[in-house]
């Protein structure tokens, strides 16, 4: 007879066999609420460390990943259904900064009207969803990121994206006067998708 499984192993099992990152909350229903699930994953982090794969933290919740210097040995090109316009990748990245910001107001910074197949892009791509509706005349509806965002850009926290210091440093800021504290979205985002051609939002 074997005996019950080292939780070490069953939490590693568990984060391989999952396809997206897991919860604090689903790891426990598996491995148990006794369980020091902290002590657990710093010790399976660590014993990843420097190894192809890493186990690392998306918003919250836990998954294996490509070593980041390993990435671009790894890269294959893909198709995709669509191609991220430029007004989608603005759009991004005022909703990425703005955090919870009304479609009213991405247009204000962007200083043009935002078409409804722009936010529809992006939340077929899993990195932005409807956030709570505002408190005020109309409840306009408001929109988040996703822990998908996250993942997608190798981000642990929302407090990872780089500062506005840090990008003004670097030169990338849009000077258009319309969204001239918007950062440069083409140079943060566009190396992570397909396209980012300069379409009209219309």
């Amino acid at each position: 007879m074997h005996g019950e499984p080292d939780l070490l192993r069953v939490l590693e099992a568990l984060l391989f066999a999952s396809a997206e990152p897991l919860s604090p909350k689903a790891i426990r229903e598996r491995i148990g609420e006794e369980a020091d699930l902290g002590a657990l994953l710093a010790e399976l982090k660590g014993h990843y460390e420097g190894r192809g794969v890493n186990l690392v933290e998306v918003g919250g919740n836990w998954a294996f990943r490509t070593a980041p210097d390993l990435s671009e040995a790894l890269q294959l090109s893909r198709e995709v259904q669509k191609k991220m316009s430029r007004a989608a990748l603005e759009t991004m990245a005022i909703i990425a900064y703005h955090q919870p910001v009304t479609r009213a107001e991405i247009e204000n910074i962007r200083g043009v009207a935002t078409n409804k197949g722009t936010l529809d892009v992006l939340m077929e791509a899993g990195w932005v969803k409807p956030g709570r509706r505002r408190e005020s005349p109309g409840r306009p509806l408001t929109w988040v990121t996703t822990n998908a965002f996250l993942d997608q850009f190798g981000l642990e926290s929302m407090m990872d994206l780089p500062g506005l210091d840090e990008l003004k440093a670097t030169g990338l800021l849009d000077r258009r006067p319309a969204i001239e504290a918007l950062p440069e979205t083409e140079d943060l985002f566009v190396g992570q998708v397909a396209g980012g051609d300069d379409e009209p939002d219309t």
